[in-house]
């Protein structure tokens, strides 16, 4: 587990937690984590506009691919020498039904936020 990891709460497994927004999509036979950190989400909201209006734009049916590729890969807990090609070209391959299941777990994450690790 690297410190980035441990100091996000994450693990070095590629197991998503959904109890914490994660959600997990597979990327060329491989299961990879998508973790909606705050530097995640600072970073998908600095290029995709304010994450409100991507999730009003999701529920009204009007997100883009490139906006759901942009999600998944500021989200994408480790790249492992993953383009952001090759993650569109695996979302495209895999249809949307199938990346819809991460994408909701991921706009769940923005909308509710994650429970408290903390005491107090």
């Amino acid at each position: 587990m690297t410190c980035a990891q441990a100091a996000a709460g994450g693990s070095a497994t590629r197991t998503p937690n959904p109890h914490r927004g994660e959600a997990s999509l597979t990327i060329a036979g491989s299961p990879r984590a998508l973790r909606p950190t705050f530097t995640a989400l600072v970073a998908a909201e600095e290029e995709l506009g304010p994450l409100f209006a991507l999730v009003e734009r999701a529920g009204e049916g009007r997100l883009k691919l490139p906006e759901m590729v942009a999600l998944f890969w500021h989200c994408l807990a480790e790249r492992d020498g993953l383009s952001r090609d090759a993650l569109g070209e695996a979302a495209a391959a895999q249809g949307l039904a199938v990346c819809a299941k991460p994408l909701r777990a991921l706009l769940g994450a923005i909308l509710q936020g994650r429970p408290s690790t903390g005491s107090g």
